[in-house]
This record gives C-alpha cells, structure tokens and sequence, in this order.
C-alpha cells in the first residue's frame, strides 16, 4: 500500500506534463499560422528561437549543465541546423499556404521517416510494418496532396512544403541520437537550439523590419512560440518520459492533430475539407501500423530520447541513448 501511493503519484505527475507538451504542441500550429501573417517564414524562425534559447540556457544555468562533451557536437550542430532551422522556417512557409489542421496531419508522417532513415543510417533496420506503415502514411499524404489541389497552386506547395518540414525534423532527430551518447538532452536540444538561432540571423533584418509594422497579437504569438511550445514543452516531455514509457508517451502525439484542428476552429475559424480530414487521418493509421508489433514485443522501460522535438530536454539524464527510439509525432 505505502509503496503503490509514490508510484500513483507520479504516474500522475508524469501524465500531467504529458498533457501540458501535447496541448503546447498543438497551440503552436495555431500560433504559427496566426503570426505568419505579419512575419515572413525566417523571421517567425529567428524570432521563436531566441526567446526560446534564452529560456533554455536559463534551464541548463540552474540545473548546472556545462558544455556537451566535443563528440557530441556533430550530431547537435547538425539536428540544429536540420531540426531547429529548417525545419522552422518551412514549416513557417507551409502555413502560410495551407491551413493550421492540415499542417499537422501531415507533418505526422516525420515519425515514419525518421524511422526510415533510423533503420538506413544507423543501421537499426526496416522491418515489414515499417514499410507497410510508410505507404499507408504516404497514400495519406497523396489524397491530402491531392485535396488541396482545388484550393489552387499555393496549398498544394504548401503541402508540399509541411512534407519537407517533416523530412527536416526527422533527420535532426536521427542526427541527434548519437549526440545522446555524449551529452545530456537538455544540453543537447539547448545547443542545437542555439545553432538554429545563429542559423536564422540572416533573417535579423526582416525580423527588425516585420516587428516594427507587425500588430501586438502577432508579437505575442511569437513570443509565446519561443517561450512555451519551444522550451517549456520539451521540459515538461523531458519530465514525463523519464517516468513512463516511450510507447505511452509516443501514443499521447496522436491527439495534436485532432487538438489542432480544434484550436484551429475556435481561433482562426479554420477546418480542414472532409477529404483532407480523411488523408490525415490515413496518415495517422500509416502511423500506427508502424508502431504495431507482435504482443510482448515492447519492453515496458524502453527509452526514446531521440524523438520528439526536442528530445531537449526530452530525455533528461534519467533515459539511456543506447536505446533504440521509437517514432514519435504531433511536434511544431
């Protein structure tokens, strides 16, 4: 009894933060595409970044991180470069042009190409449900792809491009795991952070430019991308995923999507078109089909901490880099 009472504890602990991450998650879709009306995709990057970083060298300043050992810099300045730069500003870019809900469906298939380039580049295989789920997911992506072709030129580009921002995010995921091995992940998704902020300083002009005319709400938003979604979010995923599993934590992604097109609705008036809904959510089975397995096959403390979009602080010291991650989605 007295033993069962901790462990309840923080069971519930570690689902609250869950619930938090996932909520910032989807509000930053939403936030996104309301403040890429004022700001051009790089500045929105470079103005999410820096608060973000900020926030986070704070986190490392308390919790007495020092520098990452010098083997983990390839793979920090890489998923920097990959994960926080460009994945940001294309993400940035696909929103202008497609709406906040159907960003998100798509930009679920990252799990399934990180899984992909996993299985390529470090070597950890490409079992069959893996290459089911892909096409499944891909045949999603298509019908999305093809839904938006009424709306006109610019939408399908834009699904094009949350197709590339996903790609972006899955290989700055795969290029972080290696980094794991040598430095903590709140160092490593500080850094890289850092380095997609240094990244995105051409943009400091536009960003100047876009602040000076753009509305307050717009500012705020982006602001708020920097300091929740960005550093607040992974602190809390950090936290929760060192007290549960993978597999659970991964399984709590599928509700972004859904949270977005909500969000979406009551904030921006936007829903996406029912074949549009009906891709994504094939892109979502495409999805599950990967992450299925024979019954049993899961290890109840299976750590993933090159997943999420910021396995920053994703991991914290508590997870082991040597395991093998487990495709996450829903990260903005």
């Amino acid at each position: 009894m007295n033993s069962a009472a901790p462990a309840r504890r923080t069971e519930l602990l570690a689902a609250a933060a869950a619930t938090v991450t996932v909520l910032l998650w989807a509000s930053a879709f939403v936030s996104i595409r309301s403040a890429g009306e004022a700001y051009a995709p790089g500045a929105l990057a470079l103005g999410r970044l820096l608060p973000g970083a900020l926030v986070l060298g704070v986190i490392c300043l308390i919790r007495r991180e020092g520098l990452p050992a010098r083997a983990a810099w390839p793979g920090i300045v890489v998923s920097g470069l990959l994960w926080f730069g460009l994945y940001m500003v294309v993400l940035n870019w696909g929103e202008q042009k497609v709406d906040a809900g159907t960003a998100a469906l798509v930009v679920n298939v990252g799990p399934l190409i990180m899984a992909l380039l996993a299985g390529w580049l470090l070597k950890e295989g490409l079992p069959q449900r893996l290459l089911a789920g892909m096409a499944v997911s891909f045949a999603g992506a298509a019908v999305v792809g093809l839904s938006m072709s009424g709306e006109g030129s610019a939408s399908v580009v834009g699904v094009l491009l949350c197709l590339l921002a996903a790609v972006a995010y899955a290989g700055g995921v795969v290029a972080q795991k290696p980094a794991l091995r040598h430095g903590s992940a709140l160092q490593v998704t500080t850094y890289g952070c850092v380095i997609g902020a240094v990244a995105c300083l051409p943009f400091a002009g536009q960003l100047v430019s876009d602040a000076r005319d753009a509305p307050l709400s717009a500012t705020l938003n982006m602001l708020y991308l920097g300091v929740f979604p960005t550093a607040l979010a992974f602190t809390t995923w950090a936290f929760a995923l060192a007290r549960t599993t993978a597999g659970r934590m991964g399984a709590t992604t599928y509700a972004v999507p859904a949270l977005v097109v909500l969000m979406s609705w009551a904030a921006l008036d936007e829903v996406p078109g029912w074949i549009t809904l009906g891709g994504g959510l094939v892109c979502l089975a495409g999805v599950a089909v990967s992450r299925s397995g024979p019954r049993g096959a899961a290890t109840a403390g299976t750590a993933a901490p090159a997943t999420a979009v910021g396995a920053a602080a994703e991991a914290g010291p508590e997870t082991h880099p040597e395991t093998r991650p487990e495709p996450q989605s829903g990260k903005a």
